[in-house]
């Protein structure tokens, strides 16, 4: 029975120190390869540089008129003619419209000789009194009457002033709402009239800046309608308190508007300029990894005539130009992996060749 197993016994020895004999060789040229050191690899390098940055305080508004308004009349009437064109610029006490005021140049014509008659009376009475020929009191009388004829003179005069209906101030006038013949009630509207050079922009900071703004300083806008121009202001006015309900100071900007590009209502883009920072430190924005566990870079090592790489975390701040501000992590002068960190691992080994580094940027190496 013994003699008969011993054969296959044998035989599985024989077939398990192969297979175990096979995979210690494989284990062995493993182990091997991997301790030989990979090639290095080639990368494209960038140097922290310090550079002068203008730092803005960043926020939307919209663009309003210094001044802004319905023309309307205090006074009824009927339109009798239209002075004025749609889209039409005006100056101020320019007429702009007349009431037909026929009835009331009759009714003044009547006062102004009942006045007429009032002031005969009174000069009369005024020598008479003198003489005694009058009592004082129909002498006060006839003044009374004269002075009330004249009120009625003026406040006539006055209602025929107001049939015409002038530009309370300089501007641009808008569509007209009204037609020849119309009658109006007082406080109809007539035509829109609006200033525009300058115009205010408004606009809302958090109250964490309050302390940074104040009047006088800069601000740059742009607007949507003419976005490859940017326009110039500067604070003219901020609000003493804060909004309690979204804790924000309001600020109102004077900007000058010559061509009158900008107009009431526009949605604008508004930086307030800040005082220029000289020492932010800055890396091309290519040399940041950016990761769920936060932002790293490959610095560059040089360790017994080779080059290394060792993987750093930074703290970035501000974006600008493909240029991002390295708040903490590296000092300048420092060299990182600009373009290649993919392909790098800790103490790997690398041959620095920046011409390469527009490929990768495109290829996002």
């Amino acid at each position: 029975m013994i003699k008969r197993l011993f054969p296959v016994v044998l035989f599985l020895v024989v077939i398990l120190g192969g297979i175990f004999g096979w995979k210690y060789y494989n284990g062995q040229k493993m182990a091997a390869m991997m301790a030989t050191p990979p090639p290095p690899a080639t990368i494209a390098s960038a140097k922290v540089l310090t550079e002068s940055w203008q730092p803005y305080l960043y926020s939307v508004g919209s663009v309003e008129a210094t001044q802004g308004m319905f023309v309307t009349t205090e006074v009824p009437g009927q339109v009798k003619k239209i002075l004025f064109k749609s889209g039409q610029k005006v100056t101020a006490g320019e007429v702009l419209l007349h009431l037909d005021d026929s009835v009331d140049q009759a009714n003044l014509e009547g006062l102004i000789a009942l006045r007429k008659q009032a002031r005969l009376r009174f000069e009369r009475n005024k020598k008479l009194v003198k003489e005694r020929s009058v009592s004082r009191s129909e002498f006060d009388d006839s003044q009374a009457q004269l002075e009330n004829l004249q009120a009625s003179v003026d406040a006539k005069q006055a209602t025929i002033h107001k049939k015409k209906i002038r530009a309370p101030f300089s501007g641009q006038l808008g569509i007209r709402e009204i037609d020849l013949g119309e009658y109006l009630s007082p406080g109809a509207h007539i035509v829109p009239l609006q200033a525009l050079d300058p115009v205010f922009v408004n606009y809302t900071l958090p109250e964490r800046h309050f302390d940074r703004v104040r009047v006088g300083q800069t601000i740059i806008v742009k607007v949507q309608a003419f976005a490859d121009k940017t326009f110039e202001g500067r604070i003219s006015a901020i609000n003493p308190g804060i909004d309690p309900g979204t804790r924000s100071v309001r600020l109102q900007a004077t900007l000058p508007n010559p061509g009158n590009l900008l107009r009431p209502g526009m949605f604008a883009d508004i930086r307030t300029v800040l005082p220029l920072r000289d020492d932010v430190l800055t890396l091309p924005r290519t040399a940041i990894s950016y990761n769920p566990y936060g932002e790293s870079v490959f610095v560059i090592l040089d360790e017994d005539s080779r080059r290394s790489v060792q993987r750093r975390p930074v703290t970035t701040g501000e974006v600008r130009d493909g240029q991002v501000e390295i708040i903490e992590g590296l000092q300048a002068g420092d060299e990182v992996v600009s373009a290649g960190q993919n392909k790098l691992r800790n103490g790997q080994t690398v041959n620095i060749d920046n011409s390469v580094q527009l490929d990768e940027r495109i290829h996002g190496g």
